[in-house]
């Protein structure tokens, strides 16, 4: 969901304006936007937002002016012939679902809206079709659920996708035929991080990149010489503390959290390590030869860990990409992190099959591994 699209609206709502929001509910082959993208309208012929490459926006624009004229809400869809998609703008040729509605600012799409605002974590899921259209009900991730969509089992089932799509982080449109439902769940969530145990030149490398990629670094290790800000410029924060005391200012440790390990320093490995294996941490992984992993692997279950529990460790860390300096190990570690967030292998794509931007949804996003 686009800052500016949300900025502006909540500048509309402020000025007393009507707004109709129309958000991309579903994608089939190539398609300029992806599912969540939204366009807003409002009673003085205002646009913002994106909702195709340009081919359908005269079209929702004119479903959204007719439903601030008092029209019902309607899920739209919108096909592009192959050979003519390049002309109108979905250049591979593609179909798209819409759904529009009128924005309300007491109601649970501004909610989301100010939660998106805030870096908050929390699903909408709108009932598009059927007798329950337009109804809405919306989980956070303290577990708080609002709203209904009218009917017991459509909430049941409402709570289990939105519960999953808080950390799976994926918007998508969710038939039921069963309950005679099509569902939109839509997600929000505040930047994920990655906390990089080892104030070393590897992890100013990494900070940057996890930078690039819109994560957030926080750098950790107890060597107040070395933890500075001025060493590592692209961390959000560098603490200067035990992993353990590190983790508990970072709380929550939760599934949306990568923690990379490299100090090669038993001392701080372990510790960190403990640490992270008694989050919820998606990822963790740890830097180090095959000898010193099989050494750390030996130490950690003497300590208490059962050998299922070490296997949530990558290590050695990253991607095989023949890395030799810190900014291509710091590319290496961060491409693994990725492709473990988007349940991918990370190997080529020209070996790979299927479309190249498919998410993975049947498992969470950083989901810790059993």
């Amino acid at each position: 969901m686009s800052q500016i699209v949300r900025d502006t609206v909540a500048g509309w709502i402020r000025e007393g304006r009507n707004v109709v929001v129309a958000t991309v509910a579903d994608t089939k082959r190539s398609a300029p936007q992806p599912v969540g993208t939204k366009i807003a309208i409002d009673d003085r012929g205002h646009v913002i937002g994106a909702v195709s490459g340009g081919c359908v926006e005269g079209a929702v624009i004119e479903v959204g002016e007719a439903i601030l004229g008092g029209g019902e809400p309607r899920l739209l869809h919108y096909g592009i012939a192959a050979e003519e998609a390049w002309d109108v703008g979905l250049p591979c040729g593609g179909e798209i679902a819409v759904w529009v509605q009128r924005y309300e600012s007491d109601d649970l799409q501004a909610q989301l809206f100010e939660i998106a605002q805030q870096h908050g974590r929390a699903a909408l899921v709108t009932a598009v079709d059927g007798e329950q259209i337009g109804a809405r009900m919306m989980v956070r991730d303290d577990g708080e659920v609002r709203g209904t969509l009218g009917e017991q089992r459509l909430d049941e089932q409402a709570v289990a996708l939105a519960r999953h799509a808080l950390w799976s982080e994926v918007s998508e449109l969710v038939e039921l035929p069963e309950l005679n439902a099509q569902l939109l769940v839509e997600a929000v969530a505040p930047p994920p991080r990655l906390i990089i145990v080892g104030a070393v030149d590897f992890a100013a490398q990494l900070a940057t990149a996890a930078k690039l990629a819109g994560w957030r670094a926080f750098v950790v290790d107890p060597r107040a010489r070395f933890a500075t800000a001025e060493r590592f410029p692209d961390a959000e924060q560098v603490i200067a503390a035990w992993p353990q005391e590190a983790f508990a200012q970072l709380e929550p440790i939760d599934p949306a959290t990568a923690i990379a390990v490299l100090t090669h320093d038993p001392k701080l490995d372990d510790a960190a390590l403990a640490a992270a294996l008694s989050s919820t941490a998606g990822y963790i992984g740890a830097m180090g030869s095959r000898r010193a992993q099989e050494r750390r692997r030996a130490r950690l279950q003497e300590a208490g860990f059962e050998p299922h529990a070490l296997d949530r460790i990558s290590a050695p860390i990253g991607l095989d990409l023949g890395a030799l300096n810190a900014g291509e190990t710091a590319l290496s570690i961060m491409g693994e992190i990725l492709a473990i967030k988007h349940g991918r292998t990370g190997g080529r794509l020209i070996h790979a099959r299927g479309r190249i931007h498919d998410v993975i949804t049947a498992r969470p996003r950083l989901a810790p591994r059993s």
